[in-house]
């Protein structure tokens, strides 16, 4: 844990309300690989740089805008991430979370978490979206590891209910109107950044997992400790080693988020539309 993580965490949040007017978000949204485009589709947005705000990191990885926007999605206040940071680029485990910790400091009633994932289910196909419906972590580090902050949250965080399943039921029925086969699983995430052998998969499917990346769980963790509750979608980007007999690539991650970026915008948008009522 970061010394003095209350008050970076402040210092962040007050340069954000200087460069974007005192902005109050209802709504927050981190978009993972290739899927910041949602991003764009908000209305009278504010976009800052990360490098722009003490304290937050900066991702490497292709995909990642790195900007964080402010603005509407109707007359709803949004504050969304276009990319994260990741363990694998050598940030501190405090630091992989801090920009979740940053949108919940914020205000955000809300936290909907998306990443692109290898698919583990023998029933997905590559652009399949999938409703988290729980995770597994096994990327061998936790956030919350040292001195807790008691301002931010309890010692012990019960994730029992991680990923909130009245949102979660909201966003089933925003699909099924939307005409979007939304599967469901469990998400699994590793260190990285090789791509897992099919051994591992193997493992990771006897296990119970779904879908595998090297992100998202971190994000979840901070901000269950916070009080917010959260929603999580993956993108099925490839199929998992020993389950495509392709070569694994960034490339194809890529390829694929950009080829359903208009249905995962839409979906995106329709459940937020639908949530914030309820929030």
């Amino acid at each position: 844990m970061a010394e003095n993580l209350v008050a970076r965490l402040d210092a962040c949040v007050s340069t954000i309300r200087a460069k974007a007017g005192g902005f109050q978000p209802k709504l927050g949204v981190i978009l993972g690989s290739g899927l910041g485009a949602f991003a764009d589709s908000l209305e009278r947005a504010v976009a800052i740089d990360y490098r722009e705000l003490p304290d937050f990191p900066t991702s490497s990885v292709h995909g990642h805008a790195g900007r964080l926007v402010l603005g509407y999605r109707g007359a709803v206040p949004v504050v969304a991430m276009q990319g994260r940071v990741h363990f694998y680029e050598g940030y501190a485990p405090w630091q992989v979370a801090f920009p979740a910790r940053v949108l919940c400091r914020l205000g955000v009633k809300h936290l909907t978490v998306t990443n692109a994932a290898g698919g583990i289910n023998p029933g997905f196909s590559v652009g399949d979206l999938m409703a988290i419906t729980d995770h597994i972590n096994l990327a061998g580090y936790n956030p919350l590891i040292g001195p807790n902050e008691e301002a931010l949250g309890p010692r012990f965080p019960d994730m029992s209910k991680a990923y909130d399943p009245d949102a979660r039921a909201v966003l089933d029925q925003v699909a099924a109107a939307e005409g979007v086969t939304l599967r469901q699983g469990v998400y699994v995430s590793l260190a990285g950044p090789s791509y897992e052998t099919p051994a591992e998969i193997r493992m990771l499917r006897t296990l119970g997992g779904d879908a595998v990346g090297m992100s998202t769980v971190p994000e979840v963790i901070v901000a269950s400790h916070m009080g917010v509750k959260v929603t999580g979608i993956s993108c099925i980007t490839n199929l998992a080693a020993g389950i495509s007999q392709q070569k694994l690539s960034h490339d194809e991650v890529s390829e694929t988020a950009n080829r359903v970026k208009g249905t995962f915008t839409n979906l995106l948008g329709a459940f937020l539309d639908a949530v914030a009522p309820t929030v």
